[in-house]
């Protein structure tokens, strides 16, 4: 088993090892993990990820990128987080963005919804105005603020999100080659 279904290995219901078994589904066969005695099914969905292209209206324009603290290299990244259960996505992503960079949030809006499926995730990108002095939380390691035309794009899910939002501004997005994954 790999990703989120290395999780689960016994069913939460009946405790019974979980396989790999076929059933008819709406769409015709489909592959899951599932209970053979009871027909628990593991759906593996993906989750909802929130992420901001965080403009700072205090510092001519410039993008607000930083540093996850668990990472080992120096990639810069968006802002994003998980929605909390009864929140709107915008209200979600307001949130991360204060709760990460202590930064005011003066509007908030959609660029789009993008996959990304190496990590089981949908993400829904907005563009954030914000202002104000920045602190990160624990979970970021450092920032860094870059005026929007010499940003760099990865070619996967919040890259694609900044990519678009520098096109809507008229800005020609650059993306950097990643490093192949270990194997």
């Amino acid at each position: 088993m790999s990703g989120a279904a290395a999780a689960f290995r016994f069913c939460p219901t009946c405790a019974t090892p979980l396989q790999w078994l076929a059933r008819e589904e709406d769409g015709g066969p489909k592959e899951r993990l599932r209970c053979p005695a009871c027909d628990w099914t593991h759906w593996n969905n993906p989750t909802p990820v929130l992420a901001a292209v965080i403009e700072m209206a205090d510092q001519g324009g410039q993008i607000l990128l930083a540093r996850n603290a668990a990472w080992t290299g120096r990639m810069f990244a968006l802002i994003t987080g998980f929605m909390e259960a009864g929140e709107t996505p915008q209200d979600g992503i307001a949130r991360e963005v204060l709760e990460e960079t202590s930064v005011q949030v003066d509007a908030v809006d959609l660029i789009g919804v993008y996959d990304f499926q190496r990590m089981n995730q949908v993400i829904i990108a907005y563009h954030v105005l914000a202002h104000g002095p920045i602190s990160l939380s624990p979970e970021l390691a450092e920032y860094r603020l870059f005026p929007p035309e010499s940003v760099r794009c990865w070619p996967a899910g919040t890259g694609y999100a900044l990519a678009d939002w520098l096109r809507s501004r008229g800005h020609s997005p650059q993306f950097i080659e990643m490093p192949p994954r270990p194997a």
